[in-house]
C-alpha cells in the first residue's frame, strides 16, 4: 500500500488546556475545552481552511511573540466564526466573520477562533486566556 504524504499541516492539540473568558464583571467560564494551537507559518495560513465544522467546544488559538496587526480571512472557510484578538490577554476586538467573503484586521499578540455565537457575551476589555486544569463552565 502507497503512504499518503500530507501537505497540510497539523495542529497540535493543547492536552488540558482551556479558553477561559473572565468579564469585567461576572464568573469566569470555560468558552472551549478542546484547544488546537496554529504554532507554524503554514498551520497560521491554513487556519480554518477547507474544514466543513467545528465542534461547539473548540477553538483554535495562535500565538505571536508580539503584539502587532494580524488579518483574519475566511477564504475557504464554510461556516461562520467568531474571533478574538487579545493583548497581553486583554480583549481587543471580538468580530463574527462570515464564511468565503469575511476579513478583519487588529493589533494582537493572541488570536482565537471559535464557532459562531460562542464569544457572544465576549467585550473589549474582558480577560480571555490559555489555563491549564480541570475548570469548568
Amino acid at each position: 500500500m502507497a503512504s499518503v504524504v500530507r501537505f497540510l499541516p497539523t495542529r497540535p492539540r493543547l492536552e488540558g488546556v482551556k479558553l477561559v473568558h473572565e468579564p469585567d464583571s461576572g464568573d469566569p467560564r470555560v468558552l472551549a475545552s478542546s484547544v488546537d494551537l496554529a504554532d507554524s507559518i503554514p498551520a497560521q495560513m491554513r487556519g480554518l481552511m477547507f474544514r466543513r465544522s467545528i465542534p461547539d467546544d473548540y477553538a483554535l488559538a495562535f500565538r505571536f511573540g508580539g503584539a502587532k496587526k494580524r488579518d483574519v480571512h475566511m477564504l475557504f472557510v464554510f461556516f461562520p466564526i467568531d474571533v478574538v484578538w487579545i493583548v497581553d490577554g486583554t480583549v481587543q476586538r471580538v468580530e463574527r466573520l462570515r464564511p468565503w467573503l469575511g476579513i478583519a484586521r487588529e493589533t494582537a499578540d493572541l488570536v482565537v477562533e471559535l464557532p459562531a455565537g460562542r464569544a457572544a457575551d465576549v467585550e473589549p476589555g474582558d480577560r480571555l486566556a490559555l489555563e491549564d486544569g480541570p475548570r469548568s463552565g
